[in-house]
């Protein structure tokens, strides 16, 4: 029997609208595969069209809380990609129907239309973890691979790029704060990994060139503390903020409040609890080549990266100063 070209494959993508979503359906088109995208409100993901050939990228209304409409979307497909995540819970949102009964869904889907499954969980998925949102994604982890055995899971660490919620975040915080917070005295360890990298990795998945029943850990090429995070930040949009220590105890109460403001000023109870674990790539994964740079992927630095969208939170934007 003849394998199927990519292009007569067809993939759909549960949650291509997000930040990884976009990536992950451009590295998917440009190896010419068919791209059904799956979100909430697909009248939104038409920008998402462009990234391939006409006819190439469609979306479909799908709810992960909702079995029927994630099996639907699952309907003819060859691999299903689970992307959906949360960082923090609203309304019906929650971590458990989302990232832990949801993914189940997906991975049953999978099952029942015979396609091939790749789940992208998160470094730091912990079922023991005081953090609601870690034990969430390993308890999805433990029901995708019941459900799927055969499934690649992803677990990236915080991830990079034009769109990210983390090195945006804190620059227009800085735009707007003369202090930044440490929370835990800012010695949490991170591995932040450019979303592109991650996007080829899930490709490479969808391709079948990856172990089965196999859980990656992506992180970039360094090891950076929140501090160091925070000084990278300043340096590159050229701002001299306060860096100011607190405590884990007092980043909570003050949490209990700034869960409810606006964004950048946003802070969970749960990612002050995620911040007392670091988040970087186990020395086994690294062993078992489970990592970019196992599989044949050179991770990007978040110095070449970076800097080409952060500029905008400068004071003069992408001109230098005017020397007198």
């Amino acid at each position: 029997m003849t394998a199927k070209s990519n292009s007569d494959t067809l993939v759909t993508v549960y949650g291509g609208s997000g930040f990884l979503g976009r990536h992950v359906v451009r590295a998917l088109a440009k190896r010419d595969y068919r791209v059904r995208v799956a979100v909430r409100r697909p009248d939104l993901a038409n920008f998402l069209q462009p990234l391939g050939r006409v006819g190439q990228i469609h979306a479909v209304q799908a709810n992960l809380r909702d079995a029927k409409s994630v099996d639907a979307a699952a309907r003819d497909a060859d691999i299903l990609i689970n992307l959906v995540g949360l960082l923090a819970e609203s309304g019906r949102q929650r971590f458990d129907s989302i990232h832990s009964f949801g993914a189940e869904q997906v991975a049953l889907a999978a099952n029942a239309h015979g396609a091939r499954m790749v789940h992208v969980s998160a470094i730091g998925a912990d079922e023991q973890s005081p953090a609601a949102y870690a034990r969430s994604k390993a308890v999805a982890e433990r029901l995708v691979l019941a459900a799927q055995p055969e499934a690649v899971i992803m677990r990236p660490s915080i991830l990079f790029g034009p769109e990210d919620d983390f090195f945006n975040r804190f620059a227009a915080l800085a735009r707007m704060s003369p202090v930044l917070p440490l929370i835990g005295g800012g010695h949490t360890k991170f591995q932040p990994v450019f979303v592109g990298d991650v996007a080829q990795a899930i490709a490479n998945a969808a391709e079948g060139k990856l172990r089965t029943g196999t859980i990656y850990e992506l992180g970039g090429p360094e090891v950076l503390t929140f501090k160091e995070l925070m000084q990278f930040i300043l340096a590159t949009i050229e701002r001299h903020r306060i860096l100011v220590p607190v405590p884990f105890f007092a980043a909570k109460l003050k949490a209990m409040l700034l869960q409810f403001a606006p964004a950048p000023l946003t802070l969970t109870p749960g990612q002050v609890e995620m911040l007392r674990t670091d988040n970087v790539v186990s020395e086994q994964a690294v062993t078992e080549r489970r990592t970019l740079q196992g599989i044949g992927i050179a991770p990007e630095t978040i110095e070449a990266i970076v800097p080409t969208y952060l500029w905008r939170f400068r004071r003069t934007g992408q001109f230098k100063s005017r020397v007198a």
